[in-house]
């Protein structure tokens, strides 16, 4: 059974008809916050969380799935924000032969199924944060400095929900394993298997999480650098030419003064005998300043 966004009806359906716990039902409604799994004398409780990408505002954001899983039963309750899980039900819905493989078999058959798909879709986003942080290297060491600040400020945010998604993947999937209530969720050894090969992709998720956030802290760091170097260049160049003009503001500023027995003032040549001090000294502290590679 999937129930998608459920409301009063539906939960009260599952109170019903199933005896589940309060607090479980009420996990349905409400937004959970961890992963986490409950183990009950008839069924489990298992809450995960998926990540999903909402194009409009390039934010990877969280998708709590609900499971409820008894002897001869499986309920998956969604939000309605994770495609992949809505989809395999539809399929389910509308095809015999989709029946006939998934349904017929046991619940952790099922449940193994669901988890090996939504885990599926997880490697697209990580190869399309992967292509973010090639393109976002590629235009640093462009010239795009400044464009590539916010890039690198949503790859950042992303790279962090991702983290914080499937942090407690692994732990909750290992207690999955490890239940103890009798006859609620019975493996084979070569379904226990197949739970294993969960464990170690949701390794390999958080361990390719981690080189991408050490890839994206690095060109952040990089571009910071250049910025700084841009800026640095910059005020370099404008201090040095402020440098340069101050003794041509002073001997302006001296003969402006027009005091008695100033020198040049009545001079023929005056004008242009200041004009030439001034271009000198400008001249003779821009090329000092070249000589020690300070331009």
């Amino acid at each position: 059974m999937h129930v998608v966004s459920p409301g009063e009806l539906e939960v009260e359906y599952l109170r019903d008809n199933f005896s589940f716990h309060p607090l479980d039902l009420e996990d349905c409604v409400n937004v959970a916050q961890r992963p986490k799994m409950d183990e009950y004398d008839k069924y489990i409780f298992l809450v995960l969380l998926f990540p999903y990408y909402e194009r409009a505002q390039r934010e990877i954001r969280s998708a709590e799935l609900d499971f409820f899983i008894g002897p001869d039963y499986l309920i998956t309750v969604s939000d309605g924000k994770h495609p992949l899980l809505d989809a395999f039900f539809n399929d389910c819905l509308k095809s015999e032969v989709f029946r006939e493989r998934y349904l017929h078999a046991t619940p952790p058959d099922l449940l193994y199924e669901i988890l090996h798909r939504l885990q599926a879709g997880i490697f697209p986003m990580l190869d399309h944060i992967a292509e973010d942080i090639e393109t976002i290297e590629s235009q640093i060491y462009a010239g795009a400095e400044k464009r590539m600040v916010r890039d690198i400020l949503i790859t950042q945010r992303n790279i962090v929900n991702f983290r914080r998604i499937v942090n407690a993947h692994k732990s909750t999937l290992r207690k999955l394993i490890n239940v103890r209530s009798q006859g609620v969720f019975v493996l084979s050894s070569n379904l226990a298997m197949y739970y294993g090969n969960l464990i170690e992709r949701t390794k390999d998720i958080w361990d390719t999480l981690d080189i991408h956030h050490q890839s994206i802290s690095a060109f952040q760091a990089a571009n910071n650098s250049m910025i700084s170097y841009k800026l640095n260049d910059a005020m370099k160049v404008l201090t040095a030419i402020s440098v340069s003009v101050l003794p041509a503001t002073l001997i302006a500023t001296v003969f402006g003064m027009k005091t008695i027995n100033m020198p040049l003032v009545n001079n023929p040549y005056g004008f242009w005998t200041l004009l030439i001090m001034m271009f000198s000294f400008v001249g003779i502290l821009l090329a000092y300043f070249k000589k020690r590679d300070w331009l």
